[in-house]
């Protein structure tokens, strides 16, 4: 997957989850698939370009549902399954 189709991806994905974001970073990370702050960015590891449908699903959401809800809480874990059930 190219730059742009994922670009494309994570905007419908936010449309989606009513998350909004002010900037999409993708750049190498060591350690992480994904990060946001508190400002609206969001970052992903440009590994994620290469991984499955259903993977880079699954990052993407994380991340963008951690633009409104901060914890891995029991909240944000049936958000995520349910939004992944849906895709």
């Amino acid at each position: 997957m190219d730059k742009d189709e994922f670009i494309k991806e994570v905007t419908e994905l936010s449309q989606k989850v009513g998350a909004s974001f002010k900037e999409i970073q993708i750049r190498t990370m060591k350690n992480k698939w994904g990060s946001c702050s508190h400002s609206g960015r969001v970052t992903f590891n440009s590994r994620i370009l290469s991984e499955s449908d259903e993977r880079r699903k699954y990052i993407i959401l994380h991340e963008l549902l951690h633009l409104k809800y901060s914890k891995h809480d029991k909240l944000f874990a049936s958000l995520l399954k349910a939004h992944m059930a849906e895709e």
